[in-house]
């Protein structure tokens, strides 16, 4: 294999991975575009085509060129037959598997999906109302931090304490965790200290909507994002963009 064929091949794995965390909820279609250096619409694009003819469909600069090729309609019948006769009832992912490993299909697990859900064969997952979905994780560490405090108990026979937490977004792993008597302004710096200085900066920042935070005008409007708090001042001065979370 030469290294044009090579890069090529690492380059469709990578369009595999990501689309498969995508398909299964992992990422949104931004992160999705962003892990492969492309915007929101190329991605999807590019999904739409793999959809549509596999691999065949997918040549770019990145992806290679677009092909002319088409998936052959037997072979499709040849995989619709299989899960007829042979595996009626498998999820995808199981099937897509067995298609790979056992019957030499090179389909994508996407393209089999499709295919499946036009022939009837499986249905298709509700998705959830705007109200239910929670918040997409980042999709790699570093990408962004989260913190927040907690008010409790903590030690036996001490009076309640604030447990101040900085941890990664998309790993939780904690970076700073310590207990202050009421948290504040103070408290959010020394956490970020500790983490930019083990960590380095991240991209973004994430935090409830308390008033060392952000200014909130009117309770349940949106912040006051002209008005500016010490740690949303120090925060913009690095260049980390800094989210408000849906409550105070």
């Amino acid at each position: 294999m030469n290294r044009a064929a090579w890069l090529q091949d690492r380059r469709m794995q990578k369009f595999r991975d990501v689309l498969s965390r995508w398909n299964g909820g992992d990422l949104s279609m931004m992160e999705a575009g962003e892990l492969l250096g492309m915007s929101e619409r190329q991605f999807r694009r590019y999904r739409d085509r793999y959809e549509e003819a596999g691999e065949a469909g997918l040549l770019d600069r990145r992806l290679g060129k677009i092909s002319t090729r088409r998936v052959p309609a037997e072979a499709i019948e040849e995989m619709l037959e299989l899960y007829r006769h042979r595996y009626l009832g498998w999820n995808v992912k199981h099937f897509h598997e067995h298609l790979l490993r056992d019957h030499h299909f090179s389909w994508g697990y996407t393209f089999i999906k499709t295919q499946l859900h036009a022939a009837g064969l499986v249905g298709r997952a509700k998705r959830r109302g705007a109200h239910r979905r929670k918040r997409e994780r980042k999709p790699c560490e570093g990408m962004m931090l989260h913190q927040d405090g907690s008010r409790h108990a903590w030690l036996e026979g001490q009076p309640m304490l604030d447990l101040i937490v900085t941890m990664d977004d998309a790993t939780s792993t904690l970076y700073s965790a310590f207990l202050i008597e009421e948290e504040g302004t103070a408290s959010s710096f020394q956490g970020l200290l500790e983490t930019f200085v083990a960590k380095g900066l991240p991209s973004s920042f994430y935090t409830d909507r308390g008033s060392h935070y952000f200014v909130t005008l009117k309770a349940g409007e949106a912040v006051d994002k002209s008005r500016l708090t010490q740690v949303g001042r120090a925060l913009r001065q690095l260049g980390i963009e800094y989210i408000p979370g849906l409550f105070a």
